[in-house]
């Protein structure tokens, strides 16, 4: 297989940074939620981990759109689709990339804002601040929100050509062989 993508497949690394950055950014939402209904103790143990996986995650999103703006092309949409299904489609992949970085972004503005980042990585024995007295705490929120219900239409949309177009689009992203 290609390092890059062909007309009729994503690359070795395009989709390795899809499914990568699909998997992380699910641990994300899971720790982060997890987190907002935890106690004190637990909470800061798991932002312990959700904040620094955080910064990967921005990390792989802004490769992933170097990777997309200057190394590589995308396959052309799949056969059948309509003109408002493929600007669909872009919108949705935008808006993901917006929803992570606005995440990111928020996140870091929180930590350095609310004066977390000594307690969660310094050592520090002070209780956690209640975040949601920071700004950034909404921004945060909603971009996760919307994240969720992007990642939602993202997973749903390809599950329906999977399963009811059975045009076999997720072969284009290495699941159930080539096409």
């Amino acid at each position: 297989m290609n390092a890059k993508s062909t007309p009729a497949r994503y690359g070795n690394v395009a989709i390795t940074l899809h499914w990568l950055t699909a998997a992380l950014i699910a641990i994300q939402l899971t720790s982060g939620f997890i987190a907002a209904q935890s106690g004190a103790p637990a909470r800061a143990s798991i932002l312990r981990f959700h904040a620094p996986l955080g910064i990967v995650v921005l990390a792989l999103s802004l490769i992933w759109i170097v990777w997309w703006t200057f190394l590589d092309r995308r396959p052309p949409p799949a056969a059948g689709q309509s003109s408002t299904q493929i600007r669909a489609a872009y919108a949705v992949r935008v808006l993901i990339y917006v929803a992570v970085i606005a995440s990111a972004i928020s996140g870091m503005a929180l930590m350095a804002i609310s004066g977390a980042g000594p307690v969660l990585f310094g050592g520090g024995k002070e209780a956690l601040p209640e975040f949601s007295t920071f700004s950034p705490f909404y921004g945060h929120v909603a971009a996760a929100g919307m994240l969720v219900l992007l990642l939602f239409g993202h997973i749903g949309a390809a599950l329906h050509h999977q399963l009811i177009r059975r045009d076999r689009i997720l072969a284009r992203m290495g699941i159930g062989g080539a096409i």
